[in-house]
C-alpha cells in the first residue's frame, strides 16, 4: 500500500520534489506490480461551526475513507500483481485549479473529489478527457442533469436519491401531510426542490412551506439554547395540521435545533431528526460491522459519509484494475462505466451505475443519531430495471445528455 499524504502538491513540484512512501523492491527476477494510481482532492471552503461541537469534521475528512480503500485494494492486489497508491491534496477554492493541474501533471488519471456543486463542475470540465473525476461530495441534482458531465461518476447519493428514499418511510408510516422547512441557501433551495418532487412522487402533500432566514452568526454562542427555545416555537406555530415536518438544511443553521422545539408536538426529518444519508456508523447488517471495526481500527474515529463515499470510488478503481486485470486507465475507465461492472459497498446488494447520468445506485439509510432506522427503497416500491431505481431520477425523466 502506498498512500501519500500532503496539502499540497504545488508546494512539492516547487520544493522539485513530490512526497513518496517506500515500497520494497521487487523480488530479483520478479515482475513489477502494475502500479495504479489516485488523486483524493478535497477543497476546503470558509465555513462558521457546525450547531455541535460533535459534528465538527475531523482533518482526515474523506482521506480516512481512501486509506481503507487502498488497504482493501492491495489485499487483493498482491495476488494480482497490482499495487495502488492514492495522493492525498486540500486546497483552499481559490487554488483547487491550480492542484487538480499538479495532480494531473504527474499522470494521475483518477480523482476522487470532495467539493462543494459549482467547484465540481468547474473541475471537472477543467479534466476533461484527462481524468475520470468521482464526486464524492456534491449532492446537487442539476450535477446529474442539465449539468452532468461525461468524466464526471456520483458516489455521493443525490438530493432526489435522499428525498426519496425518506419519503419512501413517511409514505409506508402513513405520514403524507408535511410541513416544509428550508434555509435560505441555494442549495437548501435545491434540496427543498427534491422534496417536493419527492411528495409529488409518491403522493404525500406539502401542507405549508416556511423559509428560514440565515443572518449570520456563530450559532452555537450566538443563538444558544435559551434563544432557540423562545425562537423556534413561535417560528412554527400557526402552521395547517401535518404529521412531521421535514427540514432542508444544507448549511447546518437550523435544523438540528427543530427536534422538541416545534410548537405542535410533531416529529423532525430532513437534515434532522430521521436524516437519509449513505452512510451511517451504526449499521451491522451485510457484513457492515467487519468494515465499521476496520476503518475505527485504522483511523481511531466512527466513518462519516465523505469517508464511505470516498472509500467506495476508490474500491470502484480496484474492482475494475481486479476484474480486468489491467492498470491501464482507460481499460479501467471503460470498464466501471459499462453494464458489466458493479462493486460491493456493505448495502446488501451490488452497487452499479446509471448509464444515463453516471449516477451510483446504491440504497439510502434513514438514520437517527445511534441507529439506523430503515433502509430505502422500501419493499412496496418496485420497478422493471432495479429497485434502486425507485430513488432520484431515472432514466425517462432525466435531462443529462452526454
Amino acid at each position: 500500500m502506498r498512500s501519500i499524504v500532503t496539502v499540497s502538491l504545488l508546494s512539492c513540484l516547487a520544493a522539485g520534489a513530490l512526497p513518496a512512501t517506500a515500497q520494497a523492491p521487487a523480488a530479483p527476477g520478479a515482475e513489477a506490480p502494475q502500479l495504479v494510481r489516485a488523486a483524493v482532492l478535497r477543497v476546503d471552503k470558509p465555513a462558521l461551526p457546525p450547531i455541535s461541537r460533535l459534528e465538527v469534521a475531523p482533518e482526515d475528512l474523506g482521506f480516512a475513507g481512501a486509506r481503507l480503500a487502498i488497504e482493501d485494494n492491495d489485499t487483493t492486489g498482491r495476488f494480482m500483481g497490482q499495487d495502488f497508491e492514492a495522493v492525498e491534496v486540500t486546497a483552499p477554492p481559490e487554488t483547487a485549479a491550480a492542484e487538480l493541474d499538479a495532480i494531473l501533471g504527474q499522470d494521475i488519471r483518477f480523482v476522487v473529489l470532495l467539493a462543494d456543486e459549482a467547484t465540481t463542475l468547474a473541475l471537472a470540465d477543467q479534466a476533461g478527457d484527462r481524468a475520470l473525476i468521482f464526486n464524492a461530495a456534491a449532492r446537487g441534482d442539476a450535477l446529474r442533469g442539465a449539468d452532468c458531465r461525461a468524466n464526471l461518476i456520483h458516489t455521493a447519493p443525490s438530493h432526489a436519491m435522499l428525498a426519496d428514499g425518506l419519503a419512501q418511510f413517511l409514505m409506508w408510516k402513513r405520514w403524507p401531510r408535511w410541513l416544509l422547512v428550508h434555509g435560505s441557501h441555494p442549495e437548501d433551495i435545491a434540496l427543498a426542490d427534491a422534496y417536493r418532487r419527492a411528495a409529488a412522487k409518491f403522493g404525500a402533500q406539502i401542507v405549508e412551506e416556511r423559509v428560514f432566514e440565515d443572518t449570520g452568526g456563530a450559532r452555537r454562542t450566538d443563538s444558544g439554547h435559551v434563544q432557540v427555545q423562545q425562537q423556534l416555537p413561535v417560528f412554527t406555530q400557526r402552521a395547517p395540521d401535518y404529521d412531521i415536518m421535514i427540514t432542508a438544511d444544507e448549511h447546518g443553521v437550523f435544523a438540528d435545533w427543530m427536534p422538541y422545539h416545534t410548537w405542535d408536538a410533531r416529529l423532525v426529518a430532513g437534515s434532522a431528526g430521521l436524516v437519509p444519508r449513505s452512510w451511517h456508523p451504526a449499521l451491522e447488517a451485510w457484513g457492515a460491522t467487519q468494515f465499521q471495526n476496520r476503518f475505527e481500527k485504522l483511523n481511531v474515529r466512527p466513518i462519516r459519509e465523505e469517508d464511505y463515499q470516498a472509500w467506495v470510488a476508490l474500491r470502484m478503481v480496484g474492482e475494475a484494475a481486479t476484474q480486468t486485470k489491467s492498470a491501464d486507465p482507460d481499460t479501467l475507465k471503460q470498464f466501471m462505466l459499462s453494464e458489466d461492472f458493479q462493486v460491493a459497498g456493505f448495502k446488501g446488494q451490488k452497487l452499479t451505475l446509471r448509464d444515463w447520468d453516471h449516477q451510483l445506485r446504491q440504497p439510502i439509510l434513514l438514520t437517527t443519531g445511534l441507529v439506523t432506522t430503515s433502509v430505502s427503497p422500501q419493499d412496496q416500491y418496485l420497478h422493471q430495471v432495479t429497485a434502486l431505481d425507485t430513488l432520484g431520477i431515472d432514466r425517462p425523466e432525466s435531462a443529462c445528455k452526454f
